[in-house]
């Protein structure tokens, strides 16, 4: 059984890696002090600041790198100028002067409408609602059969008053597709 490397460790190769490669642009700065970003920065790379390859900065493509760069590296400690520790340019014409408009809050929940389970037994449907509401609910009892030639039925509308519980029934010849109550006011 082969030895798998831990996510830890393979996290921390990574960051090692990765951060090699940032040093160098954050001393990317031409002789006039200002920030550089993007290709101009890459252009600017001192031969220097890149470790042991060292790659001229003219140099472009496959031919920039030397043999002796694809040969395994040594990681070394990084060294940090104070030119690089600088903070980042932040263009504040990009930051909104406002906070964006918060949605409004949604309506409040509205006391209306029984609380209906609906049951399918074969081509049966049974709908039983309790209503836990101060209005008078009106209810239909919709049902979808699953044959094309069956005939969907939808109930008359049945009024269930405050605290009234009621039994809703229809069926089709053959399969049920679905079944549904809905609410009406009176």
């Amino acid at each position: 059984m082969r030895a798998r490397r831990s996510r830890a460790v393979s996290l921390l190769v990574t960051s090692v890696v990765l951060t090699g490669f940032l040093i160098p642009g954050a001393d990317a700065r031409p002789e006039g002090g200002e920030v550089l970003t993007g290709p101009e920065a890459a252009a600017v790379v001192e031969p220097a600041a890149v470790g042991p390859a060292v790659v001229e900065p003219a140099a472009v493509g496959p031919a920039a790198v030397e043999p002796a760069a694809l040969e395994p590296a040594v990681l070394e400690p990084a060294v940090l100028e104070p030119a690089a520790l600088e903070p980042a340019a932040v263009d504040l014409d990009e930051i909104p002067a406002e906070p964006p408009v918060r949605p409004p809050p949604p309506a409040a929940r509205e006391l209306f409408g029984a609380d209906c389970d609906t049951v399918i037994e074969g081509s049966q449907v049974t709908a039983t609602c309790l209503n836990a509401y101060p209005e008078t609910d009106l209810l239909r009892l919709h049902v979808e059969c699953d044959r094309w030639w069956d005939v969907d039925a939808d109930s008359a509308a049945v009024a269930l008053p405050p605290a009234g519980r009621i039994e809703l029934t229809s069926r089709c010849w053959k399969e049920v597709r679905s079944a549904w109550v809905t609410h009406q006011r009176p």
